[in-house]
């Protein structure tokens, strides 16, 4: 498989995918390098990520997903930090992984958010949250800018928003990554104009004026 043929796919299009996240950077790079070389996966994107960690992600049918995984997992050894492998990924989980938005599309009146301290976990979280619920996947953000964390953003009705976070709050507590799950029934209209317009902090800041004295 060359690396062109790597960078013209679009993670998503297969079954299948599954991250492993790593403590070393070189640890990471071999380890990937030995997934491709195991199995005939359809795609595999790699690199790091804040604070320090590296990032190997892979697509393609079930079961070379799962080989690839298991080499990755025997080849990464105490490195590992975190997995997930989903055979069946929802699709608003692998738009969101790879469309990269800043912002959040916000859709009815309640808002869900399950935060992790891993990043595999919070993919986990999302599809199992949005395969158990009528919502919208709002965002999914990724360790960069966020000290490694992730997190996951639900909304719609009260009732689905807050099936879908016990549902993301079960997986993550069980994988031992949980650091919150909230369910704010209402969210304010500025709130959401926020979580809209953008989901990190400077950007919202350089979009107000600035007053001058003098």
């Amino acid at each position: 498989m060359s690396e062109e043929a790597l960078s013209s796919d679009t993670p998503g299009v297969d079954p299948a995918v599954a991250m492993i996240e790593f403590a070393s950077i070189a640890v990471g790079i071999t380890t990937g390098d030995a997934m491709v070389k195991a199995s005939p996966i359809g795609s595999i994107y790699t690199g790091t990520v804040h604070p320090g960690k590296y990032l190997v992600l892979v697509s393609g049918d079930t079961a070379s997903v799962d080989e690839a995984v298991q080499v990755g997992l025997e080849t990464g050894g105490a490195s590992v930090l975190d997995s997930i492998f989903l055979p069946d990924i929802h699709p608003a989980v692998t738009g969101a992984i790879a469309g990269g938005e800043e912002a959040a599309w916000i859709s009815g009146e309640s808002l869900g958010i399950v935060e992790t301290d891993r990043v595999a976990t919070i993919l986990q979280a999302a599809d199992a949250g949005v395969k158990a619920a009528f919502v919208e996947l709002s965002a999914v953000r990724m360790a960069d800018g966020l000290g490694g964390k992730g997190y996951v953003l639900f909304s719609g009705e009260v009732a689905e928003v807050e099936a879908a976070v016990e549902a993301a709050e079960a997986w993550s507590a069980e994988a031992g990554h949980l650091l919150e799950a909230i369910v704010i029934a209402q969210l304010h209209d500025e709130m959401a104009y926020n979580l809209r317009s953008d989901l990190r902090f400077r950007p919202r800041i350089s979009l107000r004026p600035v007053e001058r004295s003098g």
